[in-house]
């Protein structure tokens, strides 16, 4: 089952999708896509980790998520603009492969049997990027939270710590 959670930054995305996992499960999994690309990232990414306590399983992965040992568990993904980040730079910001890429990731994790609650950031509340290639990775995100959306069984979108139901 996918359940996709979606909303601005610091909207309580992740706050949120992690209280529902441990209401779902004593141990549930923590599934990064991060990549860290400087210090500063680095110390947010290290502020998660602090943040959550030893029933966590936290696995590291920037993509073939799907074949990581998640069978019959309860895993948080966290979060899709990284994960697409990574897609879309591992195929030189050609926004079809990636988009195709992501896609098959998101059928196969639908084929294993287990609960995945999707993190992601909504587009297209704030500011137009300015450059080209970040143009092309708002259209990116945003068809993929589009396809991501109707794959998922249970759809919520998070305003300023509020979850509202979709689906």
């Amino acid at each position: 089952m996918i359940i996709y959670v979606s909303g601005g930054t610091r909207s309580g995305k992740s706050s949120y999708a992690q209280q529902m996992a441990l209401q779902l499960s004593k141990n549930p999994v923590y599934v990064a896509t991060a990549r860290i690309w400087d210090e500063d990232f680095a110390r947010r990414i290290q502020l998660h980790r602090n943040e959550r306590g030893p029933e966590w399983e936290l696995m590291e992965q920037e993509s073939g998520l799907h074949l990581l040992p998640l069978q019959n568990r309860v895993a948080v993904i966290d979060c899709v603009t990284l994960w697409l980040t990574n897609l879309f730079m591992a195929h030189d910001q050609d926004i079809a492969a990636a988009l195709e890429a992501f896609k098959l990731e998101i059928n196969a994790l639908t084929d294993i049997p287990g609960t995945f609650i999707i993190i992601s950031n909504e587009i297209g509340m704030g500011l137009h990027a300015e450059t080209e290639v970040g143009r092309k990775f708002t259209d990116l995100q945003g068809w993929a939270n589009q396809y991501l959306a109707a794959k998922a069984e249970k759809a919520i979108f998070m305003v300023s710590g509020l979850p509202l139901f979709l689906k």
